[in-house]
């Protein structure tokens, strides 16, 4: 999360005065590194649990503020959006029955937190990514009320200059641009902490950047955006594009982003790391609060609380990041692995917690110095395959090696984190239990990505896209409360949804997006020719920016095309007003708005672009839906979308 107590500087001298207050902690790290002042012989593990509220309906639920003040419990706090909620978890020392005890409090939290969203009519879910997102739902008006986000927001708005692009290929191919950092917020992760000497930081941390590539490869949960099938782990590629701050120049001669694996393996301290980052990025927010000089702390016989240099690292997102923090009165280093996903479940999280301590555990001692074994881009090429491709990834390895990811977590990797836990004393029930978990997986290669499409793939052509969407989003509620591993989860079914009426509200929940279109100087001609071949009676033209500017019925068009003549632009005869509505308009209003004008079809336009259509085919396989669903509504419950609300979603497929 991050400390809350930030700001932008308010002017030059405020935000010279920070940066000189940064460097001061960054020496004074290096004084207490020379001169003994870190825990050692130590090693506490932690996590942060994020989360998403959702509605009954299984839509993003912006209750985030109401539901922690009916909590009043300090380990929950607040995300990026009020639609998303994070739990901090207690520190614990490494052995005995610390995994069972964190996977109980985990447990518990997210209890407590269902509890409170059940009294705001919400419920919480835990996945990489919601299915159910829409662009419409990223808004600054959803952006949590908290002063560390606002500025965020501004501070990287300001330094890019421009839109935030997210361009993705997968098996679809999503490329949006959006003029917030809100788009982050489609994300949400479970990340873990590791405590380490300083002594040896240099080597836990090469081992954390080895092993990312197979732990994430084998925990991949998040397959879907806007609901185009992307990445296995598509958060990787939305993080980074999504919290983009370089400006145009600054990507163009490849300056890192914040959101990045590294750029080389670390040769002895955490140094090297916090100089990189004071040297690379801007800062882009100021401590509201600033502490005592470190060197007086230091000479009254305290520990500094490096305030400065804590606020400047939370804005640079390395997937492994390094972490300085005060605990029981002892200063400690940790590292802070921020590439799994939330979810599928509390116990597939827990599983691969455990890879990732035991890895930590025994991985320097087996592998040793691992900047001598592989090329450091392998590691990072290893990274973007495993987020792109799961546990079909092929995966470079030490001294020359390659595996198939699958094979790699199986053979290696979860052997040695059972002899790493083992020797920590982590009690043997909970390794075998928590690893034969990630074993299971990695033999049947159902992530909660493979069970997210697999689900996906099942539900077919039945309902729209958004009852598609839907049906993931309660079915992994189900699930969840289940307690399984997701490798052992059945497919989502479209009866799950169980409201019918909820996916009809707006024309955005059932809208045509798969669109043939115009532009104003095609011919007539060929305006006649798509909608015969098509079965189109409406072809809504767009200029190359993809903005509405008319609509061509084919009514007008067999009038104007009487006879024979030459080429005739579309721009002649096109309606250059035409009646449109916004995704998030009541289905109701646009029955409404379709009699008023007496057409059988509306463009859907949403900032000034044209993102659908919904026509009376649209409408009539929404009225076949409410017909056959086991709750159909009668006459007057049908009515009753007039007053409903809207989410701007944008799905489906159909009519024309």
């Amino acid at each position: 999360m991050g400390d809350q107590r930030v700001r932008e500087g308010a002017d030059r001298a405020e935000a010279q005065a920070f940066v000189k207050a940064l460097l001061e902690d960054v020496r004074a790290l290096e004084v207490m590194l020379q001169g003994g002042y870190f825990e050692e012989g130590v090693r506490r593990i932690g996590a942060e649990q994020e989360m998403f509220l959702v509605d009954r309906r299984g839509y993003p639920a912006p209750a985030g503020p109401e539901v922690l003040a009916r909590l009043g419990d300090a380990r929950l706090t607040s995300e990026l959006a009020r639609f998303n909620l994070e739990a901090n978890l207690t520190p614990r020392t490494l052995g005995g029955g610390c995994l069972r005890a964190m996977e109980a409090e985990l447990g518990e939290v997210l209890g407590l937190a269902r509890a409170a969203a059940a009294e705001c009519d919400a419920d919480v879910v835990l996945c990489g990514i919601l299915p159910t997102l829409r662009r419409g739902d990223l808004t600054l008006a959803n952006m949590a009320p908290c002063p560390r986000y606002e500025a965020m927001n501004r501070a990287v708005t300001r330094a890019r200059g421009d839109e935030f692009r997210v361009h993705i290929k997968g098996t679809d191919e999503l490329d949006v641009t959006h003029d917030n950092v809100m788009l982050e917020s489609c994300n949400t992760s479970f990340q873990v902490h590791y405590q380490v000497c300083p002594a040896t930081f240099a080597a836990a941390y090469n081992v954390a950047q080895l092993v990312s590539a197979p732990l994430l490869a084998a925990s991949v949960n998040s397959p879907l955006l806007f609901g185009r099938r992307l990445w296995a782990e598509t958060r990787v590629a939305l993080f980074q594009q999504s919290f983009d701050g370089r400006s145009p120049a600054h990507a163009e001669r490849g300056a890192p982003p914040r959101v990045f694996f590294g750029e080389r393996w670390v040769d002895g301290s955490v140094l090297e790391i916090v100089r990189e980052d004071v040297a690379r990025f801007r800062v882009l927010l100021v401590s509201a609060e600033r502490d005592d000089d470190p060197f007086d702390v230091l000479a009254r016989g305290g520990l500094p609380g490096l305030r400065a240099l804590r606020t400047h690292n939370g804005t640079v997102y390395r997937w492994n990041r390094p972490c300085y923090g005060v605990y029981q009165g002892k200063a400690h280093l940790r590292v802070e692995a921020r590439a799994l996903p939330a979810g599928p479940s509390v116990v597939d999280e827990m599983a691969s917690a455990a890879l990732f301590f035991g890895l930590m555990a025994a991985g320097p001692s087996a592998y040793g110095d691992v900047a001598r074994r592989l090329p450091f881009d392998e590691a990072r090429r290893n990274f973007v395959a495993a987020a792109r491709e799961g546990l079909a990834a092929r995966l470079a390895w030490l001294d020359g090696r390659a595996y198939g990811a699958a094979d790699l977590v199986r053979a290696e990797l979860v052997p040695l984190a059972r002899e790493g836990l083992a020797a920590a004393g982590v009690d043997r029930a909970d390794v075998e239990r928590l690893l034969g978990v990630v074993d299971e997986r990695a033999a049947t290669g159902r992530t909660g990505a493979a069970w997210a499409l697999e689900s996906l793939a099942r539900l077919g052509g039945e309902g729209s896209g958004d009852g598609r969407m839907r049906a993931l989003v309660k079915a992994t509620l189900a699930r969840q409360r289940g307690g399984q591993p997701a490798h052992r989860w059945a497919p989502a079914e479209t009866g799950e949804v169980g409201d019918a009426l909820g996916a009809c509200e707006t024309v955005g929940q059932f809208m045509t997006t798969d669109l043939y279109t115009l532009r104003p100087d095609d011919i007539l001609d060929l305006a006649r020719s798509v909608m015969d071949w098509e079965g189109i009676h409406h072809l809504p033209v767009e200029d190359d920016g993809g903005r509405l500017v008319g609509m061509v019925t084919k009514e007008a068009l067999c009038a104007a095309l009487e006879g024979e003549r030459g080429p005739v632009a579309v721009s002649s005869l096109m309606d250059r007003r035409p009646a449109a509505v916004a995704p998030d308009t009541p289905t109701v209003e646009a029955v409404r708005l379709m009699r008023e004008r007496k057409t059988s079809g509306l463009p859907v336009v949403e900032g000034g672009r044209l993102v659908g259509m919904v026509t009376e085919r649209d409408l009539l396989a929404v009225v076949e839906r409410l017909l056959d669903a086991p709750e159909a509504p009668a006459a007057s419950g049908t009515r009753a979308v007039a007053g409903a609300p809207g989410t701007r979603l944008r799905a489906g497929t159909g009519g024309r």
